[in-house]
């Protein structure tokens, strides 16, 4: 168990480097074979892990520029784990239900790579292997994007690279200032984060670091007004590129601000949380009413993405552990969920070559088994009680209440116009009369795309209905990390803050 870790990172990229010696005919047993061995490896993170333990596990350092204090470090916590879960798994759902044809090898190889920098990205606790696996992330998606996409793939594969390199570029010249930092304070270079986090930065210091990092972390998201190359990434993409896109990248983003901006910016956290908040606000609502306006399927459901990711960052800035908590379920919720629409979508375009809600109606008569479990995942979607989609947001909104009830009633409008959009979406595709004569003779989901979305389904259900098993892991980890930043806390408004959203006790004294 030692070096699990290692093993789970760098399995897939040794994969894809023996993929090329696969034929072609076997590539794709070959690549659900590998993807599968990656998720069973990582559920032994699961079965090893320590809830009760806080701090980081499965830990491994070896020195690699010793004299700049950058080493292999790499670890998990309560809010990694099933980040590199979520990253294993639905690498594999993906690979299942591939439908692609052409150049396949290559896609499949593409993927494996992008699977290694996802685990390295949630698995690194030094922030210069973090960054290089977060920009290596980059060139598999631009390349999926350009190579398998759809008419307008370039523009979207080369937008879709220029925001984010753009942002990361402004987060590096904060890393280095921190490195920077941390050598004038200590005397010595280091990039550890676990250090970094111990570190107690002046406050105006904070608020210009916390602004580099946010910049690189909220393009990811993306948050508002950032947002504008994820539709035509979605659009453009191939269901895969959709369905990894959606489930695991933009999950960096706010990965990051729980990992970097919170612990390490703790006075910074709290003097920009209204307007964080306004923004998360202004993205559930706006692109919820975009989503609205769209006539085709997928861009609905890529505007909805930007909607509830609008709802992870509240929660996580909510700063207390039930906001935390719930944005981090969230974001394996909203993995699931979304991942699971962009493959169903994909399903139908498949079979029709077009994805706008005008050329379908009475689906449902004709492919019950696609209708009902798009019916699951649309429910889920708009936080349906009983499905996973609830949970995270429920608990986002709740922790959220104890910052400003008004905001959070705000919030609470734009999941109102995400269960109208979704269910018109629902309306118009899957009820009423079957018109269109092209829809008559469709085949229902075959027997390669119930194994990929039925696994997706029983999550959704089981997770909805019992989260304990995945809340419990994460909770001494979210509670430990804002007893830490009350600690660091030195500005007493944002101690007073953190006692008003936490109940903040003996621990932190």
């Amino acid at each position: 168990m030692d070096s699990i870790l290692t093993l789970l990172i760098f399995f897939p990229a040794v994969a894809a480097v023996l993929g090329f010696l696969i034929e072609k005919e076997g590539i794709r047993a070959y690549g659900i074979a590998v993807t599968a061995v990656e998720f069973v490896f990582s559920l032994g993170l699961w079965i090893g892990y320590d809830a009760s333990n806080p701090g980081f596990q499965f830990v491994q350092n070896i020195p690699l520029i010793s004299e700049f204090g950058i080493n292999y470090a790499i670890g998990i916590d309560g809010i990694s784990l099933f980040l590199i879960i979520l990253s294993t798994f639905m690498s594999m759902i993906a690979i299942i239900g591939l439908s692609i044809t052409k150049d396949l090898k290559n896609l499949i190889i593409t993927l494996l790579f992008l699977e290694m920098t996802m685990v390295g990205v949630f698995s690194a606790l030094d922030v210069m292997l973090f960054y290089v696996f977060w920009e290596f992330s980059l060139v598999p998606m631009l390349y999926i994007i350009g190579a398998w996409g759809g008419n307008l793939r370039v523009y979207a594969a080369v937008k879709f690279f220029l925001y984010t390199f753009a942002g990361s570029l402004i987060m590096l010249v904060g890393i280095l200032y921190m490195a920077h930092l941390y050598h004038e304070i200590h005397g010595v270079w280091s990039f550890s984060i676990p250090a970094w986090q111990a570190m107690k930065i002046p406050f105006e210091t904070q608020l210009w670091l916390f602004g580099a990092f946010f910049v690189g972390f909220a393009i990811k998201v993306p948050m508002f007004p950032f947002h504008t190359w994820l539709p035509y990434a979605h659009g453009q993409a191939p269901t895969i590129g959709s369905v990894i896109l959606a489930a695991v990248l933009l999950k960096m983003g706010t990965y990051g601000f729980v990992r970097f901006s919170l612990p390490m910016f703790p006075d910074a956290s709290v003097h920009f949380v209204t307007p964080i908040a306004t923004v998360a606000i202004i993205m559930i609502i706006y692109t919820a009413m975009v989503a609205y306006a769209q006539k085709d399927m997928k861009q609905v459901i890529a505007y909805s993405s930007v909607s509830h990711m609008g709802v992870i960052v509240l929660g996580t800035f909510a700063l207390n552990a039930e906001g935390i908590a719930g944005s981090l379920f969230l974001m394996i919720s909203h993995g699931v969920v979304s991942g699971a629409l962009f493959m169903l979508v994909g399903v139908i375009y498949d079979r029709r070559h077009t994805k706008l809600m005008s050329e379908f109606g009475g689906l449902a008569s004709v492919m019950p088994y696609y209708a009902t479990i798009f019916g699951i995942m649309m429910m889920a979607a708009v936080g349906l009680p009983l499905t996973i989609g609830f949970v995270g947001e429920f608990l986002s909104l709740m922790g959220f209440y104890k910052v400003s009830p008004m905001m959070t009633a705000l919030a609470g409008t734009g999941i109102i116009i995400g269960a109208v959009y979704m269910l018109t979406l629902y309306k118009k595709s899957f009820f009423g009369p079957l018109t269109n004569k092209a829809n008559e003779k469709l085949k229902d989901l075959d027997a390669k795309e119930l194994t990929a979305l039925i696994p997706l389904v029983a999550i959704v259900i089981y997770l909805g209905i019992y989260p304990k098993p995945v809340l419990h892991p994460m909770d001494s980890t979210v509670k430990n990390m804002i007893v830490n930043m009350y600690k660091k806390a030195q500005v007493q408004e944002t101690r007073d803050f953190l006692k008003k959203v936490n109940t903040i006790g003996e621990a932190t004294k």
